[in-house]
């Protein structure tokens, strides 16, 4: 339910002027989905919603075009930082050594980054893999690890 609605919302504001989540609530009750205020406010945290101005000069949500950069390098920095010992790659596939136990725990934060080209990691008590879907990616994921933990 909460991916139905989170792409109703999507094409919602990517088609019309929905500059108030009241609004927004409204048009989704239109598409026969209901869902609560606090609900709406998660999604568009989710979503990356942002507001931004019109030609108009009123404000409307949109998805961000900044990607989550900066999210993602906190995100990865304080779990590499916790407890990865040594980052690697062997073709398409990016290996990561941590401290005994927190394999599972990088690999899962990892997994729910949602980081483009990576199919899917395996982790164990201390290391963990990330199966990337060609080598240039896995090297490109290695390179931009290793540029985080300088």
């Amino acid at each position: 339910m909460k991916d139905v609605r989170q792409n109703a919302i999507l094409s919602i504001v990517q088609s019309k002027e929905i500059d108030t989540q009241e609004q927004l609530l409204e048009e989704l009750r239109r598409q026969g989905l209901s869902a609560t205020q606090a609900t709406i406010s998660r999604d568009i945290k989710e979503l990356r919603l942002v507001k931004e101005l019109t030609g108009s000069g009123s404000y409307r949500y949109a998805p961000s075009e900044r990607k989550a950069s900066s999210t993602f390098d906190n995100r990865l920095r304080n779990i590499f930082r916790e407890g990865v010992v040594l980052v690697d790659v062997a073709q398409n596939i990016v290996v990561i050594r941590t401290m005994p136990g927190l394999a599972s725990a990088a690999c899962s934060a990892i997994d729910a980054m949602d980081i483009e080209g990576m199919v899917g990691s395996l982790a164990g008590d201390d290391t963990g893999i990330l199966i990337m879907r060609d080598n240039a990616l896995a090297q490109q994921f290695n390179s931009e690890v290793h540029k985080l933990l300088k």
